[in-house]
């Protein structure tokens, strides 16, 4: 684990600590009920919910249980979504991938270029072995994102997840480090089959 909190670069964005000051940014994602729909929590209804939020992001890397970086955009410094790596087995070398973004800048490929960065991370500085991604049944673009990095079904959680006053069922998906080390044309590391 490193000691300070991991940044990261790519083209257009800066991948950073989320901080109390990104709770607006946070906020006007995270409220916008259709946008959020497949998220998995209710959408926030108040400024002090986007603050709890920013703390429970923070928090994960202050507990060793992962890390959630805010995806800031160069151009401007605006925050426009996260993604994080969270759930952290370590014993077990395995983690969850979870990622949000503003409707604003959808389809514009912010998402994919920090899922590429993030998984390097992940398999690389982590030494994860598999990273999981959980998606609802449908969430066409969170599916064919994941699909794009790689990612294999699994099967389906059934009523894993409660929001919206009910429970929903959730496509499990994952990506072993073998398959992304292939996909990018590097070679295994000794490492890889470490029990």
């Amino acid at each position: 684990m490193p000691s300070s909190f991991p940044e990261l670069h790519t083209a257009r964005l800066r991948l950073r600590e989320i901080k109390p000051s990104d709770a607006e940014a946070l906020y006007a994602i995270h409220s916008d009920a259709d946008w959020m729909r497949w998220y998995g929590v209710d959408p926030l209804v108040d400024l002090s919910q986007a603050s709890q939020l920013a703390d429970l992001f923070a928090g994960w890397f202050h507990a060793g249980t992962g890390f959630r970086w805010g995806l800031e955009r160069r151009s401007d410094r605006q925050l426009i979504g996260s993604c994080g790596l969270f759930r952290w087995n370590r014993s077990w070398r395995n983690c969850v991938i979870g990622y949000e973004i503003a409707r604003s800048v959808q389809r514009e490929g912010y998402m994919r270029e920090a899922l590429e960065i993030v998984l390097n991370f992940g398999f690389t500085a982590m030494h994860l072995h598999r990273i999981q991604a959980e998606t609802h049944p449908d969430n066409a673009s969170s599916i064919a994102l994941a699909q794009r990095m790689g990612f294999r079904l699994e099967g389906i959680h059934r009523e894993q997840a409660y929001w919206g006053g009910r429970f929903h069922d959730l496509n499990c998906y994952s990506l072993l480090v073998q398959e992304w080390r292939q996909r990018h044309g590097l070679q295994a590391d000794e490492d890889d089959n470490a029990g």
